[in-house]
């Protein structure tokens, strides 16, 4: 069973492995079924899911807000993550001439009501500021969020691909912590155990968020000298450990750093789904991290 944790001392608390849903438009399930897949991963522990408002081109939001108004007691279950910043071009946009972050108050507070809207929810447990912005303008967004959580939209707030400067920043001009940092970690890129990141979640003691662990499956089937090397040492310790697959050794390796990354599961087949809940029990020796670290970079460590 899947445990939880709290983000931050005295914080909120999530499911150790949280329901990514940014593909949730490519699973091509009724109604029915995304809730059924909902309902499954609860009852195996993984309480909480990751959205974002630009899913699915802005649609998964509102997929997933459809099979939960099929049962909207299910709500108290779970734990809703979901971001905003990001202005994609699209067809719903065409005023729009190139991609690019909005970290405005009134942006942040109209996309806060746009995901409510597509969710069907009242509230959101943890809003993220999805990417760096240039622009931001640190006392407009604690504005936003003093204004959002008065109002009892929004409980906690934290961010993604965040640097240290960038996190630190934001954190000081607001009353109450950041609750976590949602950065990219798996064996092919793994830079913010190098530029302080994870180093700074370590500090704080707050729980990192992973994204992208099995690297969009390039590591199964990539040919890149580097996507070969690390696939040929997760062969090896799979082996060594009794997992049933790499996979398994690769979300052992992300929750093996010190500052307890939470992975976040991308697939939408509850067999999958339980194969991540499985890698739980098992622990890679530091020698064992090291071998893919070094299958990673192409050299030892110095």
């Amino acid at each position: 069973m899947v445990a939880k944790v709290e983000l931050i001392p005295q914080g909120p608390q999530f499911s150790e492995l949280v329901q990514g849903y940014w593909r949730l438009a490519d699973w091509q399930m009724s109604a029915v079924e995304r809730l059924n897949f909902l309902k499954q991963h609860i009852e195996l522990g993984i309480t909480t899911v990751d959205h974002a408002d630009i899913y699915g081109g802005y649609s998964c939001e509102a997929l997933f807000g459809e099979a939960l108004a099929l049962e909207p007691s299910i709500r108290e279950q779970i734990e809703i993550v979901t971001k905003c910043d990001i202005k994609l071009c699209s067809e719903q946009f065409p005023e729009r001439k190139i991609n690019h972050y909005d970290t405005s108050k009134s942006h942040i507070i109209e996309s806060v009501n746009n995901s409510l809207l597509r969710l069907q929810v009242e509230n959101i447990d943890v809003l993220l500021i999805h990417r760096p912005d240039v622009l931001m303008d640190a006392d407009e967004v604690a504005e936003a969020f003093a204004e959002l959580k008065q109002q009892g939209k929004v409980k906690h707030f934290g961010v993604s691909n965040f640097s240290p400067t960038q996190f630190d920043l934001l954190q000081s001009r607001l009353d109450a912590p950041l609750v976590t940092n949602q950065v990219e970690i798996n064996p092919l890129n793994f830079e913010v155990a190098d530029d302080g990141t994870l180093d700074q979640m370590q500090m704080k003691r707050t729980k990192p968020m992973a994204w992208s662990c099995l690297a969009g499956g390039e590591i199964f089937s990539g040919q890149m000298e580097q996507q070969v090397r690390v696939r040929n040492e997760l062969e090896l310790i799979r082996d060594e450990v009794g997992a049933k697959s790499i996979d398994q050794v690769i979300y052992a390796w992300v929750r093996r750093l010190p500052s307890n990354p939470l992975p976040i599961i991308g697939s939408g087949k509850i067999e999958r789904v339980q194969t991540a809940i499985d890698a739980l029990d098992i622990e890679l020796s530091r020698e064992q991290w090291f071998r893919v670290w070094a299958a990673s970079k192409g050299h030892g460590v110095p």
